[in-house]
C-alpha cells in the first residue's frame, strides 16, 4: 500500500478576515491527515476580524498563527501546487484569480458576509455563527468525499452541488455520502 495523496485547499475571500480565515481552520480540523488548508484574499485587510477569531475560539479551534494574507502568496513559483480553490464570497468569485501551482478545481461556496451584519453585539456574533456553521457543513461534506477515487468531472460536479445546497439540505447530503 502506498502513501495517500495530501491534498492542497485554497479557500479565498476578498479580505481574507472573516469566512476564507473560518473555512481554513474548519478544513484544517475536518480534512486533517488528508488536506492541508490555507486562504487568502485578493484584497487582504491585513489583520483577522476580532468576531471571526473569537467564533474560532468559541468552537475550539486553535488559532494562532493565522494571518490575513494576499492571494498573490499562493502564485509565487515556491508556492505549493494546488488541487482544490474555492471562493467564499460572491466578489472575489468576479475577480481574475491569478494562475495557481498546479492544475486545481475550483468552486464557488458563497457564504454570506458577517462582518457586513449590524446592529447588536448579539445580533453581529450570531452572524459569526451562522457562517461558520454553513461553512463546517460543507466542508465537513468536502472532507467526507473520497476524491481519490472519483474522476475529475464526477469530482468537479459534486465541488458545485455543494456550494449550492443550504440548510437541511446540507444534512441530507452529508447523509448520502456516509
Amino acid at each position: 500500500m502506498g502513501t495517500e495523496k495530501i491534498y492542497n485547499v485554497l479557500f479565498l475571500c476578498t479580505h481574507n478576515s472573516a469566512r476564507s480565515i473560518m473555512a481554513e481552520c474548519l478544513m484544517r480540523r475536518w480534512g486533517a491527515g488528508r488536506f492541508n488548508a490555507w486562504s487568502a484574499g485578493s484584497h487582504p485587510a491585513g489583520q483577522i476580524n476580532p468576531h471571526t477569531l473569537a467564533t474560532l475560539q468559541a468552537f475550539k479551534l486553535p488559532t494562532e498563527n493565522l494571518r490575513s494574507k494576499s492571494w498573490n502568496d499562493f502564485a509565487r513559483p515556491d508556492a505549493p501546487a494546488l488541487d482544490f480553490v474555492f471562493t467564499v464570497c460572491d466578489q472575489t468569485a468576479g475577480e481574475m484569480c491569478p494562475v495557481w501551482n498546479g492544475t486545481p478545481l475550483t468552486a464557488h461556496w458563497g457564504v454570506e458576509d458577517p462582518v457586513a451584519a449590524t446592529g447588536s453585539e448579539d445580533r453581529i456574533r450570531m452572524a459569526f455563527r451562522r457562517t461558520y456553521v454553513e461553512l463546517e457543513s460543507r466542508i465537513k461534506i468536502f472532507a467526507s468525499l473520497r476524491v481519490e477515487q472519483l474522476d475529475r468531472l464526477a469530482l468537479q460536479s459534486s465541488l458545485h452541488a455543494i456550494g449550492t445546497v443550504h440548510g437541511s439540505d446540507m444534512d441530507m447530503m452529508a447523509d448520502a455520502q456516509q
